[in-house]
């Protein structure tokens, strides 16, 4: 195993373990995966965070076939690669059963541009997937259409799914999404709210992306720093 990878198998575990104190997950649910050269690195299934290590992570090849480890993949591993294998520019993917998103999505109900932020997302909304079986093709399948031109998704009866360069920029889209589909829910239970028109979320868009490619990569809400 190369220094690199053993470093990346840290780091998912890191992850992994962060977002269950965060309660972005609980028990065994969720899961999150790296891209690496030939395949990616995924969480393995029934393994509780708290006790998992670097050696517990799965390597995976892009065919399918398992190239490492000791433990089973993630049940959701087909949703990892059927990302990577279309979405060339992602190098991470974060799947979560976070509570407010998990409550929207068992309604069935996108995230619209309620809020500017949205935009981080990747577009005008936040849609959610119709509900398959986990595990499933059905169910990648459907994840992939709701990502199309977007960084995360809802998955109906289910949870929410997000990507990134990297693992962390997966994992800082999840906590956004979940902040704002908190934010919505409680913004639901006085009314529905005003939508922003399309014209100026693709203003912000343009703003985020100015931020992403400054020197300091500066993107409110994801890098940390919160330029104005």
């Amino acid at each position: 195993m190369s220094a690199d990878e053993a470093g990346l198998r840290a780091r998912l575990v890191a992850i992994a373990r962060r977002l269950a104190a965060a309660g972005m997950n609980t028990g065994t649910s969720g899961n999150m995966s790296a891209r690496v050269p030939g395949g990616y690195l995924v969480t393995p299934s029934g393994v509780a965070y708290d006790t998992m290590q670097p050696g517990d992570i799965v390597g995976m090849a892009d065919d399918s076939e398992d190239i490492g480890g000791a433990r089973r993949p993630s049940s959701e591993w087909r949703l990892h690669r059927d990302i990577y294998r279309h979405r060339p520019e992602v190098g991470g993917v974060v799947h979560t059963h976070s509570p407010y998103a998990t409550t929207l999505a068992c309604l069935g109900r996108a995230i619209p541009a309620f809020h500017y932020e949205v935009a981080l997302a990747g577009g005008t909304d936040v849609r959610c997937a119709p509900y398959a079986t986990f595990g499933t093709q059905a169910l990648s399948d459907a994840a992939l259409r709701a990502l199309e031109g977007r960084r995360a998704c809802l998955l109906a009866q289910h949870g929410l799914v997000a990507v990134g360069a990297s693992p962390e920029e997966a994992s800082a889209t999840a906590d956004k999404v979940e902040a704002l589909a908190r934010l919505y829910w409680q913004v639901l239970q006085v009314g529905e709210p005003r939508v922003i028109d399309e014209a100026e979320m693709a203003r912000v868009a343009r703003k985020f992306a100015e931020y992403r490619s400054s020197p300091h990569g500066d993107v409110p809400g994801v890098s940390g720093k919160n330029v104005k």
